[in-house]
């Protein structure tokens, strides 16, 4: 095994009816005064929100409603939570949603926390996070990890950037997971779920030829995207299958919170193409990277093709790396999700479009954009375009 350290300090409360515990656990971590961050409506609908509010009621607990958090989670709807949050003086966040709501809600604790410097300035990097404020979980959508990671992911809407932070500060103090809650999601935003969990795993999956290969780190990513291969479809056939639904719940998590990349080098090259795409039209996070990763597979194949044989194996029980694309994108193809930018319904692109999303990716060549293969701006529009049809 090669060197590494690796910090999960997320506590999870997983299994049917776990919600009923929120209000405990807030309190468990010092939560008085809270802003419960929450999405377009569906936790309206299906009166989980009433309950947690309610738990929250009978506990003493104080809180203030932040609803609107919409896929791609939009700055402006974070730094309005902070405004509201530090009018109430919160001490808490607590998210009830799936990415775009936590997502949010950690960054409007990073700004209550730190009420002079604007949040943006973080995710750009031009200021460094010293702390931030408690945040839990009760998630409602297997897909983005969130939940357990140390990274947010944020858009400005006003620029057209999308950019995403890493840092420990980003790790909820508790995640409540219970499957039971994505029984009512529409198939569609399950199987971007699927596909965000693979795409999680699969950027630190692929190493450049020459990286020391960790085995257990290996075995441990090849079996999640086989898990999540299968009960994926069982999913999408019956949104009710318990067991289905806690797989792919557990292992959303476990893709995210930073093991599958223990002693390697992550390389997310198809997460920054596809930010592009939904920073642009505003798609879905999971539809974005399914649009170009066989694209970015092909065009980055030569760089260990040993690497794409053993996922071919170990993963598919195909025989050649070409043949383990052709599956992953056929797989994609049977869940629903597009591979191309015609499937994303956002047609087939001029050039100067192609060009704009390069420059975008490559932060106007100010960097190379991953690590398996770096990518300069023309293996970007060479990437883009194999997937502009």
């Amino acid at each position: 095994m090669q060197a590494f350290t690796f910090h999960t300090p997320t506590e999870i409360v997983f299994g049917a009816g776990a919600e009923r515990q929120t209000a405990d656990l807030v309190k468990k971590y010092k939560g008085k005064r809270a802003v419960v961050v929450y999405g377009e409506g569906s936790v309206v609908k299906s009166g989980l929100l009433d309950r947690i509010l309610e738990q929250l009621t009978e506990s003493g607990i104080a809180f203030l409603k932040h609803g609107g958090a919409t896929p791609n989670p939009h700055l402006s709807f974070a730094r309005a939570g902070v405004k509201a949050g530090l009018e109430f003086e919160a001490d808490f966040v607590l998210a009830v949603g799936g990415g775009s709501a936590i997502d949010a809600a950690k960054g409007i604790a990073h700004g209550i926390k730190n009420p002079n410097v604007d949040i943006w300035k973080y995710w750009l990097r031009e200021e460094v996070l010293p702390a931030s404020l408690p945040v839990g979980v009760v998630l409602t959508i297997s897909a983005a990890g969130s939940e357990t990671s140390n990274s947010a992911v944020l858009t400005n809407t006003e620029t057209g950037q999308k950019r995403g932070l890493g840092t420990d500060y980003n790790r909820p103090c508790f995640a409540i997971m219970n499957p039971e809650l994505c029984f009512t999601l529409p198939k569609y935003q399950i199987a971007c779920g699927v596909a965000d969990i693979m795409m999680h795993t699969m950027d630190r999956y692929f190493i450049h030829e020459g990286e020391p290969e960790n085995e257990m780190t290996d075995e441990i990513a090849e079996g999640l995207l086989r898990t999540v291969i299968k009960f994926g479809l069982a999913a999408l056939e019956n949104p009710h299958d318990y067991q289905a639904q806690s797989e792919i719940m557990w292992a959303g998590s476990l893709s995210h919170n930073g093991i599958t990349a223990l002693g390697r080098t992550p390389d997310f090259a198809p997460h920054q193409l596809g930010h592009e795409l939904s920073a642009r039209w505003d798609v879905a996070h999971g539809a974005s990277l399914t649009t170009v990763w066989a694209s970015w597979a092909r065009h980055s194949l030569h760089v260990n093709p040993a690497r794409f044989a053993r996922f071919a194996e170990k993963v598919w029980g195909a025989k050649t790396a070409e043949e383990g694309i052709a599956k992953t994108e056929a797989y994609f193809k049977s869940i629903g999700m597009p591979t191309c930018f015609t499937e994303l319904e956002v047609g087939v692109q001029p050039d100067e479009v192609i060009e704009q999303l390069a420059d975008g990716c490559v932060f106007q060549g100010t960097r190379l954009v991953g690590t398996f293969k770096p990518l300069d701006k023309q293996d970007c529009i060479a990437i883009y375009k194999s997937s502009n049809k």
